[in-house]
């Protein structure tokens, strides 16, 4: 079986240069359990980890398939005639950018890193706590499942960058830019977003807890799924944006403006039980030109909203 067979022969040029699996584990940034499988056949590594492999290995591309025979020179590269899909295995990994793409495991916490460049970088599920991160950036970078606490990251530029997955608690973020940025899952709370700017961008299902956004910028965005339970937004623009599927729970929108913008199934609870005052506050936001379901229309005039500029969908 072919996983078997590279398994295998994994091992066997590991055990060569006498390294164990931790260690080979630790020059491909992935887990001693992983290299485990690998060699055990129940798995077999990515196209990309398997030129790294090569590297470390000693040995040529060609050594993982069937064909190339186990005992003699390692280095040598006879024609691979296996029907197996292997040659074509081998064939993508040598036309595939190296190293570059690689996913990296890294902690960077208690780091002063201001106006790093982490531009385009691929460093998934890494650690930034208590780190001076001001200035740096992450533009284009897949930082997926990447943790973010207690950090410095003040003017911090994550345009274009993949934060699906990633965690920012209570960091400064204040001016950081966000404009086409990959948000889906990411949760933001007890952060400073002062003069943080999203545009352009789609958030899907991001958590926004905890958090005051009364001086944060949204221009051009899609909010899906997204949770704003026990933020303040209070004189927040919102205008012309799409809201899809939002819990603005709990949240102060005093004087908010949602202008031109439309609403699906959005929520607005109040923190505590209905009151004049709660009323008061919701007759504040501003909803001129908005469209929105029935269902959000009727919630909304519940709960004294001026919906008289408003257009049902």
């Amino acid at each position: 079986m072919e996983t078997k067979m590279i398994g295998s022969k994994i091992a066997n040029a590991r055990k060569k240069i006498n390294i164990s699996q931790a260690q080979l584990a630790q020059s491909l940034f992935i887990s001693p359990q992983a290299v485990g499988k690998w060699e055990r056949g129940e798995s077999i590594p990515d196209i990309i980890t398997f030129n790294r492999l090569a590297e470390i290995l000693g040995v040529d591309l060609n050594y993982f398939s069937e064909n190339f025979p186990s005992t003699g020179s390692e280095t040598a590269a006879p024609a691979i005639n296996s029907n197996d899909g292997m040659e074509q295995t081998i064939q993508q990994v040598e036309d595939h950018p190296t190293s570059p793409g690689r996913e990296m495991l890294t902690d960077f916490s208690g780091s002063a890193l201001s106006k790093s460049d982490f531009a385009g970088v691929a460093a998934h599920k890494s650690k930034f706590y208590g780190s001076d991160l001001r200035g740096s950036d992450f533009a284009g970078a897949d930082l997926s499942g990447s943790s973010f606490s207690g950090s410095d990251l003040r003017e911090a530029n994550f345009d274009g960058a993949n934060l699906t997955d990633c965690t920012f608690s209570a960091n400064s973020l204040m001016d950081a830019n966000f404009d086409k940025t990959i948000l889906v899952r990411t949760k933001f709370s007890t952060s400073g977003l002062e003069g943080a700017k999203f545009t352009n961008a789609q958030l899907i299902d991001v958590k926004l807890t905890n958090t005051d956004l009364r001086k944060t910028i949204f221009e051009n965005c899609i909010f899906n799924g997204v949770d704003f339970t026990h933020t303040d937004l209070r004189k927040l623009c919102l205008d012309s944006q799409t809201f899809i599927g939002v819990k603005f729970d709990k949240a102060a929108l005093n004087e908010a403006t949602f202008n031109g913008a439309t609403l699906k199934n959005v929520s607005f609870r109040p923190t505590y039980a209905l009151t004049n005052k709660y009323h008061r506050s919701i007759k504040t936001i501003c909803f001129d030109g908005a469209m929105m379901d029935k269902l959000t229309y009727a919630s909304l005039k519940g709960l004294g909203a001026d919906l008289s500029k408003v257009t049902t969908i």
